[in-house]
């Protein structure tokens, strides 16, 4: 048996964009029903942190007990927050630049050799279903296998996953560079390239492979996006409405989809650029059997660190 999750009203939520009460229930039961969520409500409310809180985000002590189990005053979010170095800093501004020169200049070449047909509507499509797989694949890799004691990757790139468990919405806290950086950094030797291409072949070789162009272009836009995308899908308050419109009709990732991943000990519903692929890839068990097989074949226990860091006592 399951019971609503005492959502707080939406016009507090969404900071007075337009968005009426009734829209934004809608936009939650679409979430709901049409991607079947593997959690209730139940499960949601009981085992992962209300967001929609404002008071901090923090859980009362007489439901959880003495002991924080989420928020930015536990232990460990603290700490893994603390890794976050200057040099980190440096390398996601980097990115961000070069990522967003690349695109613009990449997006400039291909109006000049544009043209709408089948394959193109085709080729958007399955760029940004690629790129829903891809955010799925990165993010089951980083929550469930590694550890942040690990040489380079630990503190740059798995501490964020890890931090993220403890305090979900410490990510509406990131300005634009720390919540991007990565993701932007993944895309610049693909846009590279684009523009590599744009710039040096011939107008029929590139009519030939402007498909194949506009695929990898659209791929790099949402994998690019893909964290921003989750931001938004964790913040309860003043998003535009724009925004809010894009998670309704799920051309982005919703908020109450994601909540079912951050029930702990989050093992489902990865992909978080659309989530289009959540529910397939569940009913499948795709996840589950990657651990399985792993784990027979290494030993390894799936979200061993990720457990650790949780555990940390305050």
């Amino acid at each position: 048996m399951s019971f609503p999750l005492p959502l707080a009203p939406c016009s507090k939520r969404d900071g007075g964009n337009g968005i009426s009460c009734e829209q934004f229930e809608y936009a939650s039961s679409v979430a709901t029903t049409l991607m079947a969520p593997v959690k209730t409500d139940r499960e949601i409310l009981e085992h992962s942190m209300s967001e929609d809180d404002p008071n901090a985000n923090t859980q009362v002590p007489s439901v959880v007990g003495s002991q924080l189990r989420w928020g930015p005053r536990h232990k460990g979010a603290q700490e893994l927050a603390e890794l976050y170095s200057p040099g980190k800093r440096l390398q996601e501004s980097i990115c961000v630049v070069v990522c967003c020169t690349l695109c613009v200049y990449a997006g400039v070449l291909m109006t000049r050799h544009i043209y709408f047909d089948a394959y193109l509507l085709f080729a958007v499509l399955a760029g940004v279903l690629t790129a829903d797989f891809a955010s799925g694949v990165a993010h089951w890799a980083a929550d469930t296998w590694g550890s942040v004691d690990l040489p380079i990757i630990g503190k740059n790139f798995l501490r964020p996953f890890r931090e993220h468990h403890i305090d979900p919405t410490s990510i509406t806290r990131h300005d634009f560079i720390e919540t991007n950086g990565d993701n932007f950094a993944i895309t610049i030797p693909v846009l590279a390239r684009i523009v590599w291409q744009l710039s040096c072949y011939d107008n029929e070789t590139i009519h030939v492979n402007f498909h194949w162009i506009a695929y990898w272009y659209l791929c790099c836009i949402f994998v690019a996006m893909t964290n921003q995308i989750h931001k938004w899908s964790h913040t309860y308050f003043g998003l535009p409405g724009w925004v809010v419109a894009l998670q309704e009709w799920r051309v982005v990732l919703p908020r109450r989809h994601h909540r079912v991943h951050h029930v702990a000990p989050h093992e489902t519903y990865f992909c978080i650029t659309t989530g289009w692929l959540n529910w397939p890839l569940e009913l499948i068990r795709f996840w589950s059997t990657l651990e399985t097989v792993i784990e027979a074949l290494t030993g390894c226990k799936p979200r061993a660190d990720d457990m650790k860091w949780a555990q940390k006592k305050t």
